[in-house]
């Protein structure tokens, strides 16, 4: 089943701090482990309750079950500029994350105004990576050996969107307008 062929659309709420259990879950899950850096809760009750962040559960199928998190932050940035901090999802292979990144760019662009919605990814993600790219993300550069890993050191790719590349995205039919 993907996302396209479900009844009820993917959908964000805001995270509550009743939720952290099931956050920290998630991310600690050895299928997710080797893509991110985990969080203590503190960091992510911050991120519930600072405006500058924009902590959301992910909910798709019937119901309100949780399928991931997200993570913006940046959202009152005075140069616009808000990073898809973080993008956890428990299912994998259904389209969740796609429609999960058109809906952050939605967010990003129309809600928050951004000039420049950001990432950056662990270099050994290639997947994330292909994923970023088809949707419209440029690469702009590597942080060599920026994240302490078990055994080493892991380099981050950095890719964004402008707010004028969405724009073309949407004019050419590419996004929802």
């Amino acid at each position: 089943m993907t996302v396209d062929s479900l009844h009820d659309p993917l959908r964000l709420r805001p995270t509550m701090l009743s939720d952290l259990d099931f956050v920290l879950g998630v991310e600690r899950d050895p299928a997710n482990l080797p893509s991110i850096t985990p969080w203590e809760r503190t960091q992510h009750e911050g991120a519930v309750r600072f405006p500058d962040f924009r902590h959301f559960i992910v909910e798709a199928g019937a119901g309100t079950q949780a399928a991931g998190f997200v993570i913006l932050q940046g959202c009152r940035s005075p140069q616009r500029a808000v990073e898809l901090k973080r993008i956890v999802l428990q299912r994998k292979g259904e389209g969740l994350g796609r429609a999960c990144v058109r809906r952050l760019k939605q967010l990003a662009f129309r809600d928050l105004r951004a000039h420049r919605f950001w990432l950056d990814v662990k270099a050994g993600n290639v997947r994330a990576q292909s994923l970023y790219v088809s949707e419209g993300f440029v690469v702009e550069g590597t942080l060599r050996d920026a994240v302490r890993v078990e055994g080493g050191y892991e380099s981050l790719i950095v890719m964004a969107m402008l707010e004028a590349e969405y724009a073309q995205r949407v004019a050419a039919g590419l996004e929802p307008g």
